[in-house]
């Protein structure tokens, strides 16, 4: 199959552009230089090789700066979204688009599945949201993916360090870290998200999909496994609620649960647990004396 991947140099596009090379697709990953997502004869052009599946991990996720400059937000998550649906329907291909748990706003306190009515706190959530509704009107082959908690290999354009290596950097550099307990999430590697958009490029039950890894924790209980599985021994503490404030209102609460997924005997994911012992047995990872079997 003829693979575009928009944003493959990003942290997600990255193993996305990864699983098809090594599904034997023939794949181009399409960088910002390739491709400006908010300009549509841009985005004609860069597919005009006609692949037949277009995955889209491109967006503006700095939520703060997204609050700040929301006309930008909303041009490239959802007016972005909308011109690669527009191409994908001209070129009869199937379009997977990456979305977001920042489209709830957190107060259900417990997993939110595919049919809960979305809810965004902040102008993130909403450019999001607004592109699902595009890519969902527009083209019937269509996979809408939301995820939550991303972390990979690559690094993030917008955020630099993931989580993971953030945590391991201030361990080593202060030798206690401390981590808000107030907000849960699922943690989701790269590479099982990866898989899965694999798994669905060869269904053909479209629709709208939540894609994490399994379970769910605090970003405190997280970053606790983080030491506990790597070996690290800097102290951790629960930051209180006022030491870490945030300039824009977020979900406390925003684990999904995977039910299309599993409805559809589509899911391929494990535990958030598996997936952090596999990214830190990674040798890019560097966690020094690191093995599975370690644990």
């Amino acid at each position: 199959m003829r693979v575009a991947v928009v944003g493959g140099n990003g942290q997600l596009g990255t193993d996305v552009t990864l699983a098809f090379e090594q599904n034997g697709d023939e794949v181009r990953s399409l960088a910002h230089g390739d491709i400006e997502i908010t300009n549509l004869d841009s985005v004609s052009g860069a597919l005009a090789y006609r692949p037949q599946i277009i995955v889209n991990t491109a967006a503006m996720h700095h939520v703060d700066k997204c609050e700040t400059d929301p006309e930008r937000a909303f041009a490239v998550n959802a007016l972005g979204a909308r011109n690669l649906a527009l191409i994908a329907l001209d070129l009869g291909a199937t379009l997977i688009h990456v979305s977001t748990d920042y489209v709830f706003d957190g107060t259900k306190a417990e997993p939110y599945v595919e049919s809960d009515c979305p809810r965004p706190l902040n102008a993130y959530g909403n450019s999001k949201l607004a592109g699902e509704y595009f890519v969902r009107s527009i083209l019937v082959k269509h996979f809408v993916v939301r995820t939550s908690g991303l972390y990979g290999t690559a690094p993030c354009r917008a955020k630099g360090r993931n989580f993971v290596e953030l945590m391991l950097f201030l361990a080593r550099e202060r030798g206690e870290v401390r981590v808000v307990d107030s907000e849960w999430v699922t943690p989701t590697c790269t590479r099982d998200l990866a898989r899965q958009i694999l798994a669905l490029s060869g269904s053909d039950a479209y629709g709208l999909y939540h894609g994490t890894a399994e379970s769910s924790c605090s970003w405190y209980e997280f970053a606790r496994e983080i030491f506990s599985l790597s070996g690290t021994t800097a102290a951790l503490k629960v930051a209180t609620s006022n030491e870490f404030p945030a300039k824009v209102p977020r979900p406390a609460y925003s684990v999904l649960e995977n039910r299309a997924l599993k409805d559809r005997g589509l899911n391929t994911f494990t535990s958030w647990q598996a997936g952090l012992k596999e990214y830190l047995a990674l040798p890019c990872c560097g966690v020094e004396g690191y093995t599975p079997s370690n644990i």
